[in-house]
């Protein structure tokens, strides 16, 4: 899933503007990185390495059911993007290029979801900023500032990534995930882990590190959009947030740092909404509602952050929380994508994307109208779409927490529903404009990805539960059991292990709720675990009978 992408981004490349041979081989590769996904999702996972250097620094790649689901996600998004690409570009001098940094680009994500070394890693984070790079320098070599600004804005979220992977790796003794003791959010720890968590919620496109995607919204071609800050990039900020929380440091609930993730989360989502709201360039509007919506997958998030590890609070609203903001993450992407590939329908044929210039295209394009429309009521989560379902968990959690934090979330939609029904009624309402008399439809290729999209938005709809109980829950599972097990809760007295158990247990507990019938014995095997590490013990200072125990 690495160097396949690469060797069919070359060949996308050397095809030049052969447009048949570039769509076979386009869906092709797309759907065969889709069935290996699909392959590992399904699968008990692997662990492999490659020897790299001495000292033990070898090359590590691992996956199990929680990452696997992100390279399903990514390779579905790659699918329907790849194609629609494809169309969007004939006939561009471009398409060959922007075919191949879009190729290198799935390589990076799937070599950071898949790795264990924080090392190789970030090797992979920082070669998808290359081509970021490349991709925003297309057509703008004479004027680069867009360019540069994403290098700047998000190289400087890479570096704060980098530093924090270099504190963390030094305290923890080792930089493989697998092998790591979970870290005290306190001292120099504290600021590995708030460096790290700056890295990921910059990639994923919060706050601070958010402005360079309404510029690259003027600049870029429109499947940049859908493809980078619409999907990619932010499943692969949000994952390692997860991943950092769950598996490298030991959050304690109501800790200053997850406070900071939802008031983060909060300024996010205000901020990107009001900038949507004056915005006249359809481009820059979706871009900036791509931000706001970035606010409540970290609200939901935050504030599983904030009970994380308090097994009473995580099954009244915490672990409904994080599953909101992760279910918001697959359904940000497909109706943000729809929105994406419509708009990009609607550029297609007129050439404009001012919203003063237009009026009336659905008496000619009523196929982009309909799918535009879905995708708008989706985002701003109007029921039965995905974005109700949703954007209902994270408003249900967050006010369980904090009421105010839930009604400033409400008022968004609100707003982003308003927002939306102007770009609807300035783009296809009102009668046919003269200059519009011709336009036409897209092809039909470019009208499936948007059917597809539609079905999923629509389905996830309707199925909520069927989605998250089987889709989320069950792989976000046993990261919040093992959560509730943390270093110190490892090497603490013997006295304090039935506390753990009842916690542990309550986990197991909640998860069977959703229906997870393994999450007993998950339970089951982490306090034998826990048996057999105090068992292990040699400190001679514990009483005979707590060591014979």
């Amino acid at each position: 899933m690495i160097a396949l992408p690469v060797v069919f981004g070359i060949i996308a490349w050397l095809l030049g503007k052969n447009y048949i041979p570039r769509l076979i081989l386009v869906v092709l590769s797309s759907v065969l990185n889709l069935l290996f996904a699909i392959s590992l999702y399904l699968s008990k996972g692997f662990y492999v390495t490659f020897p790299f250097a001495s000292h033990g620094l070898d090359i590590a790649f691992t996956t199990d059911k929680f990452p696997a689901m992100f390279l399903t996600f990514t390779a579905a998004g790659f699918l329907l993007v790849s194609l629609y690409s494809v169309v969007f570009l004939k006939g561009k001098n471009y398409a060959g290029r922007f075919m191949f940094y879009l190729y290198i680009s799935i390589a990076m994500i799937n070599g950071a979801l898949m790795s264990d070394n924080l090392g190789v890693m970030l090797f992979f984070w920082e070669g998808l900023l290359c081509t970021l790079f490349a991709i925003l320098l297309i057509n703008n070599m004479q004027n680069p500032k867009t360019a540069v600004k994403a290098l700047v804005l998000s190289g400087t979220a890479d570096l704060m990534l980098m530093l924090g992977i270099i504190i963390t790796a030094y305290q923890a003794g080792t930089p493989y995930i697998s092998q790591m003791q979970k870290l005290p959010v306190s001292g120099i720890s504290g600021f590995g882990f708030a460096f790290m968590m700056l890295g990921a919620v910059g990639k994923a496109g919060s706050m601070p590190f958010h402005s360079w995607i309404p510029n690259a919204a003027e600049d870029a071609p429109a499947p940049f959009l859908a493809a980078f800050p619409g999907m990619l990039e932010k499943f692969l900020g949000i994952y390692l947030a997860v991943r950092i929380v769950t598996d490298i440091y030991d959050l304690q609930p109501g800790s200053g740092m997850s406070i900071a993730v939802m008031i983060l989360g909060t300024l996010t989502i205000i901020v990107g909404v009001a900038m949507a709201l004056i915005q006249k360039d359809m481009k820059r509007l979706l871009a900036y509602h791509a931000v706001s919506q970035t606010g409540y997958m970290l609200l939901g998030v935050g504030v599983a952050l904030a009970v994380l590890g308090d097994p009473l609070a995580m099954a009244a609203f915490g672990q409904t929380a994080m599953e909101g903001g992760l279910f918001h993450i697959i359904n940000h992407a497909m109706y943000k994508g729809l929105l994406f590939l419509a708009v990009g329908a609607v550029i297609y044929r007129t050439g404009v994307w001012s919203l003063n210039k237009m009026g009336g295209l659905g008496h000619n394009m009523k196929w982009t109208m309909i799918f535009f429309l879905i995708g708008a009521l989706a985002i701003a989560g109007i029921p039965p779409f995905n974005g109700f379902a949703s954007k209902l968990m994270i408003y249900e959690s967050v006010f369980a927490f904090n009421p105010a934090l839930s009604i400033i979330a409400m008022v968004v939609s609100i707003l982003t529903l308003a927002s939306f029904m102007k770009v609807f009624h300035s783009m296809f309402m009102g009668p046919q404009l003269p200059e519009y008399a011709e336009v036409k439809e897209v092809p039909k290729l470019m009208i499936a990805g948007m059917v597809i999209l539609t079905i999923f938005v629509i389905g996830f709809g309707l199925v909520p539960d069927l989605v998250v109980n089987n889709l989320i829950a069950r792989r976000l599972m046993p990261l919040l059991i093992m959560v509730h097990i943390s270093p110190r809760s490892l090497e603490a007295d013997y006295d304090r292990r039935s506390y753990h158990r009842i916690r542990i247990l309550e986990s197991a507990h909640l998860g069977r709720r959703h229906g997870h019938g393994t999450s007993l014995r998950l339970a089951d095997l982490a306090l034998r675990g826990i048996r057999l590490r105090q068992r292990n013990r040699t400190d001679e200072t514990l009483p005979l009978r707590k060591r014979r125990a």
